[in-house]
């Protein structure tokens, strides 16, 4: 049924989906089959009384969980990032501290604490100090300190362990990139009992009065056109307010978390800045930036999260310079065969619209570069059929050599070591009067290596130098003290400031460009990082400035 859509579907599923109360699943892989065709149906329904009894169903997978008593083989079944996340299972992980402290203080006695002192005993031994007193007469010369007792000790009992050990480490003065660096460094694992959990794949529901019921076939890929979506009417933007935004970025961590993944983007993120989009079907986008202390140097950042009829299906990050921008596009697993194409088209509209960006690229991982599943769903023509090109000469001469074997022989299928050697290089999409191949050589990644080869050549490797020496060469060219500036925008400052030092002649831009360029940096600290990319896109001379620096020759 999760296929079938059309005259009668509906009345076919409400007669079978009763017919599934009560019944007896085998084995762990009909339990997970069977929650993932539900959560499919529930958010892509045929009728009100599909959802109705979609939940219900779901509302029994625990149970199921419990009955089954699952092996340590079943176990690993269910922590596969496939399909981790089902209620009534655990999953344990190593998260952030940033991730671990929220986690800690949202879901508190569901997560427990485990120690691996085997691998992290050296490192035990130079951070627990900090926070254990006279912890280094043992940790620094002895070579069976018992941590854990010293821990319990500390914490006043195991059950308080977790907590003390975040509260220790929010206390440390240092920076929060510190904070950060040295619980990771402790290899902290922690422990999630999904029972009852609503933040559990089988139960994570936003609130909906209203539903979208699928009455015909699913959109296919073939009928989507990324120039017709990306030009049609403007979406219906609205800007959440910090506790509404803080509600939905919180959703996005949880659903994140229960498939073992973690974001720069979901685990720092602005609920300041939260905005939705309904785009229609069902579908609801939602979009945040960064918080302003884990900004990037140069790029800006947006991470996005997608819900249908309710229920979280994609998320999405998308990071780029001018009217460039590398977006990141992952459906969860269960939602694969639901509208992807449609989804995506709208993902960048709402970039178009709310960044103004026109040039977008597809990450080599996402087409297949050490990414075995791409390479087997055949995700490079996923982003051809909709238009995308490879950006690298021999990549496009091998892509169409395939499509012209495929208008011959309709049933050719492409190797999949010709699908690795497409994944090799970026995929772009062009829209409106952005330049054709402007982007196609370009990386930060090339620009930062050209900026540490400059260190080694001119500043004897010394980070602290060739920021003091290029931050007071940008200052003199635009005539500032950055050191009067106020939050985050020396940071920006010094940063541009490196990035320039590739640029000779700065000094005799006009003013107008000097000045413009200046609005660009204090924008990159500024509230939110839209604004930011609108001023980079008016900027012609800081763009060929800033290409030529990242471009690979040839």
């Amino acid at each position: 049924m999760k296929r079938a859509y059309g005259p009668g579907c509906a009345a076919e599923c409400e007669r079978l989906l009763p017919m599934l109360r009560g019944i007896e699943l085998p084995d762990v892989e009909a339990l997970i089959q069977f929650h993932d065709t539900m959560l499919f149906l529930r958010a892509f329904p045929q009728s009100a009384k599909v959802v109705q009894l979609t939940d219900e169903l779901l509302a029994g997978v625990e149970a199921w969980v419990a009955r089954l008593n699952p092996s340590r083989a079943d176990v690993a079944a269910f922590d596969d990032e496939a399909v981790s996340g089902i209620a009534g299972t655990t999953i344990t992980n190593n998260w952030t501290y940033e991730l671990a402290h929220w986690l800690v203080e949202r879901h508190g006695r569901a997560i427990r604490v485990g120690w691996n002192v085997e691998e992290r005993y050296r490192n035990m031994a130079t951070i627990l100090p900090r926070v254990m007193p006279l912890l280094a007469d043992d940790s620094y010369v002895e070579a069976d300190t018992p941590y854990l007792r010293w821990i319990d000790a500390a914490a006043g009992g195991k059950e308080r362990e977790l907590r003390w050990l975040l509260r220790s480490f929010e206390r440390l003065a240092v920076s929060r990139l510190d904070r950060t660096d040295l619980y990771d460094a402790l290899g902290v694992n922690l422990a999630w009992d999904l029972s009852g959990s609503s933040a559990s794949r089988t139960l994570a529901r936003r609130p909906e009065s209203r539903y979208f019921f699928h009455d015909a076939p699913l959109l296919q890929r073939k009928q989507v056109a990324l120039a017709d979506e990306l030009s049609s009417a403007p979406l219906n933007l609205r800007k959440l307010g910090r506790i509404e935004g803080g509600k939905i970025v919180d959703m996005a961590r949880d659903a994140l978390a229960v498939r073992y993944r973690e974001l720069q983007g979901s685990t720092y993120a602005d609920p300041n800045h939260a905005f939705e989009a309904n785009v229609g079907r069902g579908v609801q986008l939602f979009i945040w930036g960064l918080d302003a202390e884990w900004r990037l140097p140069l790029r800006a950042y947006y991470a996005g999260f997608t819900l249908k009829n309710g229920v979280p299906v994609n998320y999405f990050e998308a990071i780029g310079l001018f009217e460039w921008i590398e977006v990141g596009f992952n459906t969860f697993y269960a939602f694969r065969e639901g509208e992807t194409a449609w989804i995506y088209s709208k993902v960048l509209q709402l970039l178009n619209q709310m960044a103004g960006v026109t040039c977008f690229s597809v990450y080599p991982y996402q087409i297949g570069q050490d990414n075995e599943e791409a390479i087997q769903s055949g995700a490079f023509w996923f982003y051809r059929k909709l238009g995308f090109r490879p950006g690298r000469p021999e990549l496009l001469a091998i892509t169409e050599r395939e499509e012209k074997k495929i208008a011959v022989d309709p049933g050719h299928r492409t190797s999949a070591r010709t699908l690795r050697k497409l994944a090799e290089g970026h995929m772009f999409f062009e829209f409106g009067d952005s330049p054709i191949g402007r982007w196609d050589s370009f990386s930060t990644r090339t620009l930062g290596l050209a900026v540490q080869r400059k260190m080694a050549d001119e500043f004897d490797g010394d980070a602290g130098k060739m920021r003091r020496a290029a931050t007071k060469s940008l200052a003199r060219s635009l005539g500032v003290n950055p050191e009067t500036w106020t939050a985050r925008e020396p940071w920006a400052f010094s940063n541009f400031a490196v990035a320039l030092s590739l640029t000779p002649g700065l000094a005799r831009w006009t003013r107008a460009e000097k000045q413009s360029l200046l609005e660009i940096i204090r924008a990159k600290a500024g509230s939110g990082e839209t604004r930011y990319l609108r001023l980079l896109q008016r900027h012609h001379r800081l763009r060929e400035a800033i290409l030529r620096a990242g471009t690979t020759a040839g």
